[in-house]
């Protein structure tokens, strides 16, 4: 299959969008398709895009550049005379650059969340103004009634796909997204792994750079209540270039940000996962992070928070568990404590967690369902 793969940024570049554009293109790529890469749009704000902002900026409301019309349709005049005429479908791992392209070929985009879904959730779009959510939910419902296949990466995000924007459900599929950290590890591997980890220290891993978002301050509280319960742990800290307190604690291991392009930054990661017992993201708002599938591509269990669409990505008791967000830090260690005093039962959570992660959380059976799905069209 023929595919123009379209990104505003370059796809080729494993550092934008945190990978995922990169990865989705090699997937896609790893099933015998022909990717044409069609990236590096630019877009310049008129007049009107300026005054704008600046009106609003008086009233404490932000105005987005990127979810304008004009923004747009300055993507879709880029796009169209680089469309080969060999291409059997337009994809896009956005739905903005192909919102208002008018083609023939079918329009196909794969991501991880709705504007409608977003908004009020992520912080940093809780403060539009109303003609930004006004022309943002324009573009996402052009992209939606445009597209003959809206491809997400969670039920949640699918679901507001069909409520807020009407879209028909047969058009709309969930396809979990794969690791970007692939351990290739087999299932010996795994065994192994686990048979050298320590039975005496509990090791959490905090992954992330967003310290607030990702609730660092309640990975904290988990490990201190697990501690005073007599459970000995420690909890690595991995991203986070400046903690918010000035005093390490006893049990926290800073490693500030490790770059996984990087083969120090890689081989230090690697070993922190292996070492680890569970992954620990207590986050306040997320879509479908990917950190999920590569912890559960080394058998880790993750322990996190049932918001957005991790609820599709970690399924309790199978390759981890999702706490309400009004669970209490004690509710959390309890449950960890419970899993780690019952090393067979820590092994089977493991081995359950890798098994996820070979049958559905990898980009192998993303790029195949995803082809799939195109070719039926």
């Amino acid at each position: 299959m023929n595919i123009s793969y379209v990104t505003t940024y370059n796809a080729n570049d494993i550092h934008n969008w945190s990978g995922l554009g990169y990865m989705i293109a090699k997937a896609l790529e790893g099933q015998n398709n022909h990717i044409d890469y069609i990236g590096n749009l630019t877009s310049s704000p008129n007049i009107e895009m300026y005054l704008r902002k600046l009106y609003f900026k008086v009233l404490g409301k932000d105005f987005d550049f990127g979810r304008e019309i004009h923004t747009a349709q300055q993507y879709a005049r880029q796009i169209s005379p680089r469309i080969k005429a060999n291409t059997d479908v337009i994809f896009s791992p956005g739905t903005i650059p192909v919102s208002l392209l008018e083609t023939n070929k079918p329009k196909v985009f794969y991501t991880d969340a709705t504007l409608a879904g977003m908004i009020g959730f992520y912080k940093y779009l809780s403060n539009l103004s109303s003609v930004s959510i006004k022309h943002g939910n324009f573009l996402e419902q052009s992209a939606l009634d445009s597209c003959q296949l809206a491809i997400y990466s969670s039920d949640w995000a699918a679901n507001t796909a069909i409520k807020h924007y009407g879209t028909n459900p047969e058009k709309v599929k969930v396809v979990p997204f794969g690791s970007n950290l692939d351990s290739e590890k087999s299932i010996d591997d795994i065994k192994l792994l686990i048979s050298q980890k320590s039975r005496q220290e509990c090791h959490l891993l905090f992954l992330a750079v967003d310290w607030e978002r990702k609730g660092g301050d309640l990975a904290l509280q988990i490990t201190r209540s697990l501690n005073e319960q007599g459970v000995k742990t420690i909890l690595h800290i991995v991203g986070i270039k400046e903690l918010p307190f000035d005093k390490i604690h006893p049990f926290v291991r800073t490693h500030g940000f490790v770059s996984k392009a990087s083969k120090e930054g890689k081989d230090l990661m690697n070993e922190l996962i292996e070492k680890s017992h569970f992954l620990i993201l207590p986050t306040r708002a997320d879509c479908t992070p990917v950190v999920f599938s590569e912890a559960n591509s080394f058998g880790l269990p993750c322990i996190t928070t049932e918001v957005g669409g991790i609820p599709t990505i970690i399924r309790d008791g199978i390759n981890g568990r999702a706490f309400s967000l009004n669970a209490a830090p004690e509710s959390y260690a309890e449950y960890i404590e419970s899993i780690f005093s019952d090393w067979n039962l820590y092994a089977d959570l493991a081995l359950s967690s890798f098994n996820e992660y070979e049958s559905r959380l990898n980009w192998n059976v993303a790029g195949k369902t995803i082809t799939r799905l195109m070719a039926d069209l």
